[in-house]
């Protein structure tokens, strides 16, 4: 074949030699091109890849380029200045968290009779008039009259065989129950008590003062403690941190009080009394012990931990307040001003929108993998079935 060829090459023109070897080199090129490509997508298209990749640019983020070690000494003044006027800037940017800390205050004497009306209708302080009851649902617009008509005698003769209700029973309940964030928070035995919380308010702190927001938990009477209001309050401090002035971002929360919680004999849910046996080391005899122990509870939510004058806190107690600060910031910004929809439940399914696409990548992956475990030659199924549970009798 090596004759052959040889033979081919030399019977051919010269010129007729330069035009192959032209072609084959652009066909070699693209092919070469085109493997290239290939290998580009199929690397990008492999997530440990890509997970790697995005791992080492997060590396790379933010790292210094050397360039400003390699400045003239005149020049470094000058950046120098700007870190001067950037801190200048930080001051200025405290002043105006402030100020829309004033115009909060404002805008919430404006909120509040909205905010108490709504209180009023909720403990049944007041029946809202059928103008005021209106309000024409999204499904209700395709309705024919005659269904109207149909739905409205059905839900009235839902109405005469209950009782008739005060108000709206167990609202802030129901919204507790609603909010991942506060119903992780709840207990079984917190329910009963949090069926009496009539209303939720926020009061900002005086012209002058400190910042700083109070969360007022108001409940009626009930049977397990004395007081109509707890109080929660979360104080703030808007001013650059002199040691690391470019951190500022914003208001942060200092520290945070709760209030004292006036428990009804034995209706205390954060704290639960244990039995524990103890045997004597000389004599063998046995006694049981009562202990009192701390309960998990909504209610420790009005117990924070206290930060110390120096502010060192460990792990534990700053995961608490971190945690803590953002459930208050929650309610202030988010339940208390819009309550109605987390009770109906349309506030969590416009919460939930933000997630549908992660939600909707997450289930593509995993489609992705279950076929390609099928598409396997050596996938056995039954490997990864799970075993059948052993019972055990205790």
């Amino acid at each position: 074949m090596a004759d052959i060829d040889n033979k081919d090459q030399a019977e051919m023109d010269p010129a007729d030699m330069e035009d192959v070897e032209e072609v084959e080199e652009e066909e070699t090129g693209e092919d070469e091109n085109s493997k290239a490509r290939q290998l580009t997508v199929q690397m990008m298209q492999n997530p440990q890849i890509l997970a790697a990749l995005q791992e080492r640019l997060d590396g790379l983020n933010g790292s210094p380029s050397g360039y400003m070690e390699s400045l003239p000494k005149v020049v470094k003044r000058r950046v120098n200045a700007l870190k001067n006027l950037q801190v200048k800037c930080a001051h200025i940017e405290a002043k105006f968290y402030e100020e829309v800390h004033e115009l909060e205050r404002k805008y919430a004497a404006l909120y509040q009779p909205l905010f108490d009306k709504r209180s009023d209708i909720v403990k049944a302080a007041y029946e809202p008039t059928d103008e005021e009851c209106e309000w024409k649902a999204d499904e209700e617009e395709e309705l024919t009259d005659e269904m109207k008509e149909k739905a409205k005698l059905e839900e009235e003769k839902k109405d005469e065989e209950k009782e008739d209700p005060k108000g709206i029973p167990e609202f802030w309940l129901t919204v507790f129950k609603n909010v991942d964030l506060l119903s992780d928070m709840l207990q079984e035995h917190d329910e009963p008590i949090l069926k009496h919380l009539q209303d939720i308010k926020v009061k900002f702190s005086d012209p002058g003062q400190p910042m700083s927001f109070t969360l007022e938990f108001h409940f009626e009477a009930n049977d397990f403690f004395t007081n109509t209001v707890l109080t929660k309050t979360y104080k703030m401090r808007s001013e650059p941190d002199e040691n690391d002035p470019f951190s500022f971002d914003g208001p942060e929360i200092m520290c945070c009080t709760g209030c004292t919680i006036d428990w009804t004999k034995g209706k205390n849910v954060t704290l639960k009394t244990i039995k524990k046996k103890q045997k004597h080391k000389g004599r063998g005899t046995v006694r049981t012990v009562t202990k009192t122990v701390p309960n998990d509870s909504f209610f420790n939510f009005f117990t924070p931990p206290e930060v110390p004058e120096n502010g060192d806190l460990d792990e534990d107690s700053e995961a608490v307040l971190a945690a803590d600060f953002e459930i208050g910031h929650f309610i202030r910004e988010r339940i208390v001003p819009r309550a109605v929809l987390y009770f109906t439940g349309e506030a969590i399914e416009d919460d939930d929108d933000d997630y549908d696409e992660e939600g909707e990548e997450a289930d593509d992956e995993e489609g992705e993998e279950e076929a390609d475990e099928e598409n396997d030659p050596d996938y056995d199924p039954k490997k990864d079935a799970a075993p059948p549970a052993e019972c055990k009798q205790q």
